[in-house]
């Protein structure tokens, strides 16, 4: 005779349920729900943040992830309660292993990013710490043999939402710093040279035009225009091969200046003439749009300069991987003798190259990075000496202060990182002759 099946209430046996009986199992429910609620906390905090303020899209699809899971893993908490002491949910068990999941992959992927770009030590310690933690609670709540119904359908719930924010975590710091970058362009235009009235000297307008092209802005950390006056001195007969040689070695050697290699033309470096800036440090230019200048050049009529070559530079910053807390302000000289001249200024003095430095504090582009990092600081040197000038900006934290010399890897993940860009125009060369003859 066959003996008739026991009812089902539509609960687990409360045999299998666990209880709290035992001091193990007190320190269970207590360790868990410590690790859900701090994580709720700490995502909660940093998903309302990065939904709120991050400049990129992906950033403020990771602030909606961290809300979500911030909220399940409250949802796990309660359900906690119920699986431990009321028993009155019958997926109660269900609920805290899937809100302990959820928090072991949030806190995990934090880890990751924290590792990677962080460089405060507290915050790399606690994503461990909970991160461990949540390895833990899903231990401990695995092995009180909760009931997973059609287990099959929530596998795959949870490899899916796991494959959504690994390859959110991914494109957010795989693919976007490799993406291809935007630039703005530099284009100069030399206008007709005016003769002033005493006719002693002549004014030579240039035109510089600024045109971001990008669907991005850009921020203006610094910018300059300088002429250089060359002398060109011709030889009466064809040079030797041995000269040529030199000149291609002056080439090699030199920094950004155009060499001629010349049968007749004996190169001779340009000196500088003029140098200003043409848009003020921490103004920006939007996506699509143009900034256009005049800058004027005076020289006088009897010039010892045979030909005139002009050069626009900039340095800028994304809008969208970077906020500049303005103003950048003018700070110090490299002649100064200021603690704070970074060491790279200094290098660049003893060459014979003054600078005069800026700089202003900025802010990370998500709320993540913002608290994991320290401070950060835009310096921008405008550098000039008699051989021509140029315009460079490095980003570092407050106990670097721009000490050292960034490497070619850090200068490389300062560009990924905040966007940095610079640009150049010219050189648009010029004879005096044509120059005169305009007027």
């Amino acid at each position: 005779m066959r003996t008739p099946p026991k009812p089902h209430n539509g609960l687990r046996p409360k045999a299998l349920r666990p209880s709290l009986n035992t001091r193990r199992a007190q320190l269970d429910m207590a360790g868990i729900l410590l690790v859900l609620l701090a994580t709720m906390v700490l995502l909660g905090w940093f998903g309302i943040g990065n939904l709120v303020h991050a400049l990129t899209f992906p950033g403020r699809l990771t602030g909606a992830f961290l809300i979500t899971v911030a909220f399940t893993t409250l949802l796990a908490a309660g359900a906690v309660l119920d699986y431990w002491v009321r028993h009155s949910f019958q997926h109660s068990g269900l609920a805290v292993l899937i809100g302990v999941f959820a928090a072991l992959l949030a806190d995990t992927l934090l880890l990751l990013r924290t590792v990677k770009n962080g460089d405060l030590l507290l915050f790399k310690v606690l994503f461990a710490v909970l991160t461990a933690g949540a390895a833990w609670a899903l231990y401990a709540v695995w092995r009180t043999s909760v009931t997973v119904p059609a287990p099959k359908r929530v596998a795959a719930a949870l490899v899916v939402s796991s494959a959504l924010a690994v390859t959110n975590f991914g494109y957010q710091n795989l693919y976007l710093p490799y993406r291809r970058e935007a630039r703005p362009l530099i284009t100069l235009v030399v206008g007709k040279a005016v003769l002033r009235k005493d006719r002693k000297a002549f004014t030579v307008p240039v035109d510089i035009t600024l045109q971001n092209h990008a669907d991005v802005g850009f921020y203006v950390l610094g910018t300059e225009v300088h002429v250089m006056g060359e002398q060109v001195r011709l030889s009466r007969k064809d040079r030797l091969r041995q000269q040529w040689r030199r000149d291609a070695e002056q080439i090699a050697q030199s920094s950004g200046e155009t060499n001629p290699l010349s049968r007749r033309e004996i190169h001779q470096s340009g000196q500088l003439v003029e140098a200003k800036p043409w848009m003020q440090p921490g103004d920006w230019i939007e996506p699509s749009d143009t900034f256009t200048t005049r800058q004027v050049v005076e020289l006088p009529m009897d010039t010892q300069y045979d030909q005139l070559a002009f050069y626009a530079t900039a340095s800028l910053a994304r809008k969208d991987q970077i906020v500049l807390d303005p103003p950048v302000k003018f700070v110090t000289t490299s002649w100064s003798g200021d603690g704070n001249v970074p060491k790279w200024v200094k290098d660049q003095q003893k060459k014979g190259t003054d600078s005069l430095l800026y700089r202003a504090r900025v802010h990370e582009n998500n709320k993540i990075d913002e608290t994991i990092r320290q401070p950060h600081f835009v310096t921008v040197a405008w550098l000039f000496g008699t051989h021509g000038a140029a315009v460079q900006s490095s980003i570092t934290h407050t106990d670097d202060n721009g000490s050292s010399q960034p490497s070619g890897e850090e200068l490389r993940e300062l560009v990924t990182r905040y966007g940095l860009v610079d640009l150049s125009g010219g050189p648009l060369e010029l004879t005096l002759w044509d120059i005169k003859a305009q007027q």
